[in-house]
């Protein structure tokens, strides 16, 4: 299976529904497998990008491109 790579900005709109799917009952596996990605992949993208709204990203890509 080849590899989908996803911008920042669909991460975060992928987390942003399957946090809407988690509230409405929905399990985090069947979540994730509606959203085309694995458990881990979810897992991952939370810690890394979880609270998180587009001005932050643009914040930290901004700081990580400085570094």
């Amino acid at each position: 299976m080849a590899r989908k790579r996803h911008s920042d900005e669909d991460i975060l709109k992928l987390l942003r529904e399957i946090e809407v799917r988690l509230a409405s009952g929905s399990d985090v596996s069947a979540s994730c497998r509606a959203a085309g990605i694995s458990d881990a992949t979810y897992y991952t993208w939370r810690k890394k990008f979880g609270g998180m709204v587009r001005s932050q990203l643009s914040e930290m890509k901004a700081l990580e491109k400085e570094n």
